[in-house]
């Protein structure tokens, strides 16, 4: 009976998930590489996404096949799920490179590919699912509709998207939705960049940017007045959409994702866990939705997106125009907010707040339009003693960008643990004793330990002893939940035998873990459903034979070659975006200000000088290249 009951239950969960329809929720975290990937586990992400060698769209952080390999049987223990993001453009001699890498991962074990060049749907390919990147510039019905028609298992959202947008995607479309929903945000639409290419031949497609968007700026009109000086008018604030999380839920999106395949362990580790709690609790509350990965978790801190990088945070497009996405001053981290100066003395300050100071914090604040740092020295009756006070003065904002308490927590290695359940059932049977572990997927293996029974003289001290042994479970990646004895008396076991019963049996569940953990397959089928159009300028991206065929195949009757294969680059649009230096300034046609229109704007930098387009229709702006 003791076995039977935890297979009532593995049967009841198999009957809700897919009787009852229950729906997987994914948190999706970066993996700069094996350390941060293995932190965001067990921080509680459902999957992870990181680069292999090469052909990813953050090329500084490729990463080894053995790290891949590591990665993903850590993850697949906690069926966290693995995909590699390949989701740059090819050129021709690189495609067998390319088709060769996603057969490597596979192998590897790898649950999908994040792509952005179509001429892999052309290639050979093992049946791996195909993400559709948001490099491939994901923002309508109609587009989302023609990528899950030829096979894609997933779209990634476009940022730029409000809650409207992705409500009509979800209504005309059946395929998983993967949504941003906090991180850095590019200011053009994802794989319609080419500023970095037509600035210093680094392209964003080919996963080298060198981010123009985070440069310093003019803005001047036709007549050679200076609107803006010396700002960074083209770099937003980072994005957050934590108050929204249950809103994309009901629309449809099912996995969550965090930008920030450059970032390190305390980025990482503080907005998984904070995200994991906003899911967590939506999940307590509809209980239609369940979690798409196993365990359970310690914290040994709270988590806040304002002590780790951060620009400032925006809701971008979400809940539709704002002015407020911009961070014109600085593309530097600015930290948490922590107060206002309200004395200023000859080395120390008093502030608005009083927060929990510690020698060796950081801090920032602006003396006009630059940026200062500094570092707190020590903190006594109220005073923050400062190493530097340039420039400060009364009412002057300050933020904390390093908290030494914060680091310090952050980095310890018990930050955060992830761990999964399971029961113990230690039998008597005819020659010794058998120990069976059950998890609560259902996996149970048993392990037999043929010995002569010695009868224990108290009963409460060996059941005692051998709940004690049982549990000692650290660095196994379990923790004991039910420990049960099914004998006719109590007996007693030596702590040595325990021990030893224990780490067999605990290798034995590890291998069947690994063993039973099932990925889902797809296969590509070639078909001809026709292209959302007919014609595909140098925005289609199209670098080599295979993608050309592809799009022919689908009906496009005019290819031209992708922007880093065109050469001439002047008069081109070389960014589209729908962040806009009209509106931010106030001077939107649509809002009464006709004479804006009329007016020729250009951004300058470095000598080189763009004019800015207005597609007022569209609520967008353009880059030229003159």
């Amino acid at each position: 009976m003791p076995k039977l009951l935890p297979r009532l239950g593995v049967f009841w969960r198999l009957i809700c998930n897919f009787v009852i329809k229950k729906i997987c929720l994914e948190l999706l975290a970066p993996a700069k590489n094996y350390e941060v990937g293995k932190a965001a586990i067990d921080a509680g992400a459902d999957a992870v996404y990181i680069g292999a060698l090469k052909f990813g769209a953050r090329a500084a952080v490729g990463n080894s096949l053995q790290d891949v390999a590591r990665l993903v049987e850590y993850a697949h223990f906690f069926r966290v799920k693995v995909y590699v993001a390949l989701n740059t453009i090819l050129y021709d001699d690189e495609l067998n490179e390319a088709k060769d890498l996603i057969w490597e991962v596979w192998k590897l074990g790898v649950d999908a590919v994040i792509i952005q060049d179509m001429g892999i749907l052309e290639m050979d390919l093992p049946p791996i699912q195909l993400f559709a990147s948001t490099q491939t510039d994901n923002r309508t019905p109609e587009k989302v509709n023609f990528l899950e028609k030829v096979g894609f298992e997933r779209v990634i959202l476009a940022r730029e998207l409000s809650l409207a947008d992705i409500k009509k995607i979800r209504q005309k479309t059946k395929i998983e939705l993967e949504c941003f929903v906090h991180g850095a945000l590019c200011v053009c639409y994802s794989g319609q960049c080419y500023f970095s290419q037509a600035l210093v031949g680094r392209s964003a497609n080919r996963g080298v940017c060198a981010q123009p968007c985070r440069m310093k700026y003019d803005l001047v009109d036709d007549t050679g007045k200076v609107l803006e000086s010396d700002k960074h008018l083209l770099s937003l604030k980072d994005f957050n959409l934590s108050n929204y999380i249950e809103e994309l839920v009901d629309a449809g999106v099912t996995s969550f994702k965090i930008e920030g395949r450059l970032k390190d362990k305390d980025y990482v580790i503080n907005n998984v866990a904070y995200y994991r709690k906003i899911l967590d609790n939506i999940i307590k509350v509809k209980k239609k939705f369940v979690r798409a990965s196993v365990g359970m978790h310690r914290y040994s801190f709270v988590p806040q997106p304002e002590v780790t990088f951060n620009r400032g945070f925006t809701s971008y497009f979400f809940s539709g125009r704002q002015k407020d996405i911009l961070s014109p001053l600085t593309p530097k981290s600015l930290g948490e907010p922590i107060g206002r100066v309200v004395k200023v003395g000859n080395n120390w300050i008093t502030l608005d707040q009083i927060n929990d100071w510690q020698p060796g914090d950081g801090l920032c604040y602006f003396v006009g339009d630059n940026l200062v740092g500094t570092n707190i020295n020590g903190y006594k009756d109220g005073k923050v003693y400062l190493h530097e006070m340039k420039g400060i003065l009364v009412g002057t904002e300050v933020y904390r960008n390093f908290s030494v308490d914060f680091d310090k927590v952050i980095k310890n290695n018990k930050a955060v643990e992830r761990l999964v359940p399971i029961d113990f059932i230690l039998k008597e049977i005819k020659t010794g004793f058998e120990l069976s572990v059950l998890d609560k997927d259902g996996i149970q293996v048993s392990v037999d330990l043929k010995i002569e029974k010695v009868i224990a003289e108290n009963t409460e001290l060996a059941k005692a002893s051998i709940t004690r042994q049982l549990s000692k479970l650290g660095g196994t990646g379990f923790v004991a939940d039910k420990i049960e004895c099914v004998w006719a008396r109590p007996y007693f076991l030596s702590l040595a035998t325990l021990n030893n019963l224990r780490r067999q049996a605990i290798e034995k569940i590890t291998l069947a873990r690994r063993a039973n953990y099932r990925r889902l397959e797809s296969v590509i089928k070639p078909n001809n459903i026709p292209y959302i159009v007919e014609k595909l300028d140098y925005r289609g991206n199209v670098s080599n034979n295979l993608s050309r065929q592809f799009y022919e195949r689908h009906g496009v009757k005019e290819i031209l070659p992708a922007f880093e294969l065109a050469g001439l680059m002047s008069g081109r649009k070389i960014m589209t975006t729908k962040h806009c230096l009209r509106f931010y300034r106030g001077l939107c046609p649509k809002e009464g200000d006709k004479k804006a229109a009329a007016r020729t704007w250009h951004l300058l930098n470095n000598g080189k000088k763009y004019r800015l387009e207005f597609d007022c229709a569209n609520c967008e702006m353009s880059i030229i290249a003159e």
